[in-house]
């Protein structure tokens, strides 16, 4: 089965780069860097490394405490991030510099793995969430090498997707020394498939321990202060294609009744920065982009973040949020860095990836669910008119983020017991 999966990623290799050239013509960052993605590499490179693996962002940013935690604790040891986008080893660069080594995490081709293991040497892998590749996997059995899957999740829509290939996915979670899951429910989905009852343990969602730090939320506010001054802020967060329409399309109508309203906008993606300005434009409202320089004025409607990295310093200067990827079906975003910073949060009914967290603070009264647009305005004038409430549901988050920290200690753990003894 391996063979045969392996022949099939060689025949669509072409069809991969294909897909690349094809989205560097939005973002021109996968038209570069092409030599890691195939396992070739310039310079020279640490071996003997501990590697971890983020796919994006998201990972990426949950990842980022324990890396702090276990350089604090092995100053010494040399780190391997990998990432699988180009905004991902945007914020791992920006993050850590020097402090790490970074390339893109090479194709589930055998040649290809063989020429990463050479260069790096991992001495252990470090999986971050739900990234099954048969022919990693397998050539770190072959090497002996600890392999840990941490905060590891899986809805039951890729549940189904890998038991219709039951032979490979087995072997391959056979070769997972360990697989620490978010939920009750992940565990009994990943030995479902395949993975060893006895290498399956439930330690929690790392992204409950969110670091914020004092002066990125002081930096918000005094973003609040010197910029958008008396607006009430709305910052809708992370948001995709067709979404903003929904935002937008409601503005007018609150605008009539809130007349300080801004609406801050955050795009998910760099390459549709402009893309959102023009939707912007063609509803005759006044916009302004972060990276102008503008300050705006009493008659902007929009601000735009078009920048990467400030996600959490917006959110402190806004008066109350909205998760995008959750009024399209994209599975929803992590709402905690809003909790974290003290920012009520509102969402939308596609939550599925974020489905324990949406569900536990509806079940705290800690944030507030919108299915339809005229939901949406209803709530956002609700919560204008009620700054006592906005208070309590950010109390309430905050609660609700405290009550489930500890997983990274947990994860810690575990890789230090199997870290190479110096």
């Amino acid at each position: 089965m391996l063979a045969l999966y392996s022949l099939l990623f060689y025949l669509l290799t072409p069809y991969i780069i294909l897909r690349l050239l094809w989205r560097s013509i939005k973002a021109p960052a996968y038209r570069q860097r092409w030599n890691e993605r195939f396992g070739f590499y310039r310079g020279s490179y640490p071996q003997d490394v501990i590697w971890f693996h983020a796919v994006s962002v998201g990972e990426a940013e949950a990842l980022f405490p324990l890396l702090r935690l276990l350089l604090s604790r092995h100053p010494c040891a040399s780190l391997l991030i990998t990432t699988t986008t180009p905004t991902g080893s945007a914020r791992v660069q920006a993050t850590f510099g020097d402090q790490v080594a970074h390339v893109y995490l090479p194709y589930d081709l055998p040649c290809v793995i063989r020429r990463f293991l050479k260069c790096f040497k991992p001495r252990l892998a470090v999986i971050m969430e739900t990234e099954i590749w048969p022919n990693l996997y397998v050539a770190c059995g072959k090497q002996n090498m600890p392999l840990l899957l941490i905060n590891a999740r899986l809805s039951e829509k890729s549940a189904r997707g890998y038991r219709k290939i039951p032979s490979l996915i087995r072997a391959s979670l056979a070769k997972v020394s360990l697989i620490a899951a978010q939920t009750r429910d992940d565990a009994e989905r990943f030995v479902n498939i395949g993975a060893r009852a006895d290498a399956v343990e439930v330690l929690g969602n790392m992204k409950f321990d969110i670091q914020i730090a004092e002066e990125t939320i002081d930096e918000g506010r005094r973003l609040k202060s010197s910029v958008f001054g008396d607006r009430f802020v709305w910052i809708i967060a992370s948001t995709h294609k067709d979404e903003e329409a929904v935002f937008l399309d409601s503005y007018p109508e609150l605008k009539a009744k809130i007349p300080e309203l801004l609406l801050v906008i955050v795009p998910r993606h760099p390459q549709r920065f402009l893309e959102v300005k023009k939707l912007c434009e063609d509803r005759q409202l006044n916009v302004v982009m972060r990276t102008s320089g503008d300050p705006g004025a009493a008659t902007t409607d929009v601000y735009i973040a078009d920048t990467m990295g400030e996600l959490k310093m917006l959110y402190a200067a806004a008066d109350i949020a909205f998760i995008g990827g959750s009024m399209v079906p994209v599975g929803g975003h992590n709402l905690l860095e809003a909790a974290a910073v003290g920012t009520p949060v509102m969402f939308g009914p596609y939550m599925v990836n974020f489905k324990e967290i949406a569900e536990g603070v509806l079940a705290r009264n800690a944030a507030l669910q919108c299915r339809t647009q005229q939901d949406i305005v209803s709530t956002v004038r609700s919560l204008y008119a009620d700054p006592e409430r906005r208070a309590e549901l950010a109390r309430r988050a905050r609660a609700f983020l405290q009550e489930n920290r500890g997983a990274i200690a947990a994860i810690a753990a575990h890789i230090e017991a199997a870290m190479p003894k110096a």
